[in-house]
């Protein structure tokens, strides 16, 4: 004869033990879990900028780092925000694109709203600040170092925000190595040259990055460049810098006069 096999239902039997408040006790997560935001893991290094006679020009390069390996080798770490700001980034990916999603709802709100005004570098300074200092406040940071360009109604804009919310302006910014390494070289060229105009001001970016490779394990010699004027905003397609210039002496001489 056969056996008809009868099947549990769903909800009649507590296989887990879930009503039985003790076990469900004991399964309740670990409150000291550990916090993978407060652990950096997949980081970008130096972000540099300056003012030019017309604009301001920003440069990063686009490796970003999984610990010591360097992992990503084409990561874009600066991205435009609305009609007249760009932002790069230092620090953890992660976290800067958990901010870039804010900040592009932001700018999307702004334009919704459609009251014939857009939200201005200055402006969007001022609230990546805020949000920066709220982290650091609720003991969770951003573990970011930010550089905040762009250009509105003839005036450009240059800033710096860091991890706990600490912000200020200047005419040139650099993040990570950049800021013991790049910016006296920078501080000289408009000390020297205080009329800059944009070709000169992006050679010196590539010739600080370069350096910058030459110098941080953490860098790398395929670069952007971006830059906010007149014209509105604009980052380049990656671009490899030329760094054959290895010798000493009288090598490094003869290569150079030959350049």
């Amino acid at each position: 004869m056969q056996q008809h096999v009868s099947f549990p239902v769903f909800g009649q039997n507590d296989y887990f033990n879930y009503k039985n408040p003790q076990t469900l006790e004991n399964r309740m997560p670990v409150v000291d879990a550990k916090k993978k935001t407060q652990d950096p893991i997949v980081t970008g290094t130096s972000v540099i900028a300056i003012k030019y006679n017309g604009g301001v020009v920003m440069g990063t390069d686009m490796l970003c780092s999984y610990g010591s390996l360097a992992r990503f080798n084409s990561i874009q770490r600066m991205e435009k925000f609305g009609s007249y700001t760009i932002i790069g980034a230092g620090g953890e990916l992660s976290d800067f694109q958990s901010l870039s999603n804010t900040l592009n709802d932001l700018v999307t709100l702004d334009h919704c709203i459609d009251d014939g005004s857009k939200l201005s570098p200055s402006e969007i300074y001022n609230y990546v600040a805020r949000v920066m200092y709220n982290h650091r406040n609720k003991g969770d940071p951003l573990w970011n170092s930010l550089v905040v360009m762009g250009y509105q109604n003839g005036s450009s804009f240059l800033g710096k925000v860091d991890l706990v919310g600490t912000c200020f302006k200047d005419d040139i910014v650099c993040t990570g190595y950049g800021a013991h390494i790049a910016l006296p070289l920078m501080r000289k060229a408009a000390l020297d040259n205080p009329n800059m105009n944009l070709e000169q001001a992006k050679k010196l970016i590539e010739d600080c990055l370069r350096v910058l490779f030459y110098r941080d394990a953490r860098s790398s010699k395929k670069i952007q460049i971006s830059v906010a004027n007149e014209n509105g905003l604009e980052i380049s397609e990656p671009i490899e810098l030329d760094t054959y210039m290895w010798q000493s002496g009288e090598a490094a001489v003869k290569s150079f006069s030959q350049v």
